[in-house]
């Protein structure tokens, strides 16, 4: 598991340091004594701290109750800020009586306002295996990963109001041999996958050791605040009625248990386990990262939606299974299984869409009836959900990126490295002061959808190298964010990066090798701009809000529009030295025509001259037409 020796002295004081301000403040987790303890031996650890998630992860198990002794109740440590378990399960305190309160409030409004279709809806993926639920997030290649990994469930349909038994998925009696569910079988084209979807939500990924240490009920057991009352009443299925106004979906009132103390609420099982194959899927398939990040939020939702779970389950599901896929995918004894897994996915997909790696993910984006083709529906989504009702209280914390984590964006952003990798988790990673969120390690304030869009900020600078020759990812890739930060961007590679966010990084701009697109007016923040090699390429208007320099063999690809302005605004000096091309298209669909004279380059002065000026055209040539501040052409016939 890749880190430094700074990385982890830095880790180590900062979450020692959050045990002292943060839990322990706490009246305790689970039996007072046993988390006290647990504190003490942390302190006594000064030197290192506690293990961290991903050397200690197997300890999820369910004879390990406590934070002393299993990973995941420690990382969940957050939940003892608002909720003081008791001594039975019907005997917890409320601790944080906003947080709560809203938290029961959000879960009854969402289900009494419930359709029935979406009450339908929440059925199926209660009954249905989760990782088979989660190939939808696939899109265009979800047919083609049932086909292949021979992946089946029998759960198609949802009843009309209370089932007469409970249901669950079972093999269909009319699956093709060799079938399974879930994820699929291993003895087919996608065995590697499935195999490795199995393994994230192997034997130690279970949320049962967590719920049985806080013992927070489902939000039907409770009233507004929180509170279990029973009101001595039952159903007519049998079960106690409480002050709940939250509301059961019909279909899944058999679902319910009648052993409350074995059906803890927090944290989600089943968010646990769509974020955990969701994540492994996106491993295998990483050209779907973020549409598979989607729809395990989504998913996770439904548990709302039914009135099964509140908004805390669903985020304390959602933070170990970020944990435990880290954890698995960084241990050493799952090295080959992940990279086979990628292998193996790669190779059955691009064979059958008839792509290559470089186009596979144009393929795996081209449905307009995907349920996630909107990417910015996507980020509003999953924003709303990584804290729901969480309030956020207290100064903004820098995070440190828990160890491990770097792995999940291993395949998304193969030509990073660890440490870059981390840092980009770091930068798009969410602000502190969110109770839950804020727990030990912070695996809470990971943004895997915005992480897959690469760095949020350049706090120092970024050197990327793509290289075109090792195809998918390594060829080409964007980075959507908004970029801030004081360090800047050198791009080397053969490759291609494109930048379409409206960024505002101070440390300028190198263009060395291959080709860096700006899709965005602000693509190259806010300092000097210098092209040595490769090509710089402005999809519209684009604004260099310090100098620009061209040197050497180096391309400058700009867009001609009528009626637009100059296609490059520098807002200081321009130097052109020699070996330098301008490269100029037409607009599609606002072209200029024979006999216009069309600004090109403005700038308060420039000195020097492109050695060559080409125009992307049959019927019309380009005569530059140059000043002291700035460049024209004059559009002629051939």
């Amino acid at each position: 598991m890749p880190s430094s020796a700074g990385q982890s002295t830095t880790a180590s004081v900062d979450r020692r340091g959050f045990l002292k301000t943060s839990l322990g403040a706490t009246a305790g987790l689970l039996a007072a004594p046993a988390f006290a303890t647990w504190l003490g031996a942390a302190d006594a650890k000064a030197a290192t701290g506690p293990a961290a998630f991903v050397d200690d992860y197997q300890s999820n198990v369910t004879t390990n109750q406590t934070p002393e002794t299993n990973a995941v109740v420690r990382i969940l440590g957050g939940m003892s800020q608002v909720w003081k378990t008791g001594g039975a399960w019907d005997t917890g305190r409320v601790l944080d009586g906003e947080v709560l309160r809203a938290n029961m409030r959000y879960c009854a409004r969402i289900t009494q306002a419930r359709t029935e279709a979406q009450a339908k809806e929440a059925f199926l993926y209660d009954r249905r295996h989760q990782s088979y639920a989660m190939i939808g997030g696939l899109g265009p290649l979800a047919g083609l990963y049932t086909s292949g990994a021979k992946a089946v469930t029998s759960i198609t349909t949802a009843p009309d109001g209370t089932p007469p038994g409970k249901i669950n998925d079972t093999l269909p009696a009319d699956a093709p041999a060799g079938s399974a569910l879930g994820a699929g079988s291993y003895d087919s084209d996608l065995g590697k996958v499935a195999k490795l979807v199995d393994t994230v939500r192997g034997p130690y990924a279970s949320g049962n050791p967590a719920k049985f240490a806080f013992q927070y009920p489902r939000p039907w057991r409770m009233n507004e605040d929180s509170e279990v009352v029973d009101t001595g009443k039952k159903d007519d299925l049998g079960y106690p009625v409480y002050d709940s106004d939250v509301v059961v979906a019909p279909q899944l009132l058999r679902q319910r248990s009648d052993t409350p103390q074995e059906d803890g609420g927090f944290p989600s099982g089943h968010t646990n386990a769509f974020h955990l194959a969701g994540l492994a899927y996106a491993y295998a398939v990483p050209e779907r990262f973020q549409e598979l990040v989607t729809r395990a939020f989504e998913l996770s939702h439904t548990r709302i939606m039914s009135g099964m779970h509140s908004t805390v389950d669903v985020i304390g599901g959602r933070i170990m299974a970020t944990a435990l896929t880290a954890a698995t995918l960084a241990d050493p004894a799952n090295a080959e299984l992940k990279a086979a897994a990628r292998a193996q996915a790669l190779a059955y997909f691009t064979e059958k869409t008839g792509t290559t790696p470089d186009t596979l993910y144009a393929y795996a984006h081209s449905d307009a009836d995907d349920a996630y083709a909107d990417r910015r529906a996507n980020a509003r989504a999953v924003g709303h959900r990584l804290t729901y009702v969480l309030p956020r209280r207290g100064r903004n914390d820098p995070l440190t990126v828990p160890k491990g984590a770097e792995v999940l964006l291993e395949t998304r952003l193969p030509y990073l490295s660890a440490t870059q990798r981390r840092e980009v988790l770091r930068t798009t990673g969410l602000p502190s002061g969110y109770v839950l969120l804020d727990g030990f390690e912070q695996w809470g304030r990971l943004n895997l959808f915005a992480a897959a869009d690469g760095y949020g900020a350049f706090d120092t600078d970024v050197t990327v190298t793509l290289d075109a020759a090792a195809g998918g990812f390594h060829a080409a890739d964007s980075w959507r964010n908004d970029i801030e930060g004081d360090g800047g961007l050198t791009k080397r590679g053969t490759g291609t990066l494109t930048l379409t966010g409206h960024n505002r990084y101070h440390g300028g701009t190198v263009v060395e090798d291959g080709t860096l697109v700006a899709a965005s007016p602000n693509a190259l923040g806010q300092g000097d701009v210098r092209v040595t090699g490769g090509t710089l390429r402005a999809d519209q208007v684009l604004r260099v809000r310090g100098s620009y320099v061209q040197e050497g063999e180096s391309t400058l690809e700009l867009t001609l529009s009528q009626n637009r302005g100059a296609a490059l605004t520098v807002s200081r000096r321009v130097l052109l030295g020699r070996g330098g091309v301008l490269s100029l298209r037409l607009d599609a669909e606002r072209p200029p025509v024979a006999g216009t004279t069309v600004p090109v380059l403005s700038a308060p002065a420039l000195r020097g001259r492109f050695d060559r000026v080409e125009l992307d055209s049959t019927t019309l040539r380009a005569v530059p037409v140059h000043t002291a501040d700035g460049l024209s052409v004059r559009l002629v016939k051939r």
